[in-house]
């Protein structure tokens, strides 16, 4: 299952903290891919991933300034 969180226009920590919620609601194997605008998030939600074991990519979106955020659940 993939889900989409919408975190762009929030500052650090609410994107981390909002994937954070959502990667409990997830199966290992579910994806959650997370929008951000915020310049400190990819970081942040890589930090999150790596800590938990979960795969993590991120990628620069179309939209100047925002990110597209793939975290794996283990």
């Amino acid at each position: 299952m993939d889900r989409l969180l919408d975190a762009r226009g929030l500052a650090c920590p609410l994107p981390a903290l909002k994937a954070r919620a959502a990667l409990r609601e997830l199966s290992p194997g579910d994806a959650l891919t997370v929008l951000v605008t915020d310049p400190e998030a990819p970081v942040d939600i890589g930090a999150l991933a790596a800590d938990g074991g979960h795969a993590f990519r991120a990628e620069q979106d179309r939209t100047p300034g925002a990110w597209r955020l793939r975290i794996v659940k283990a």
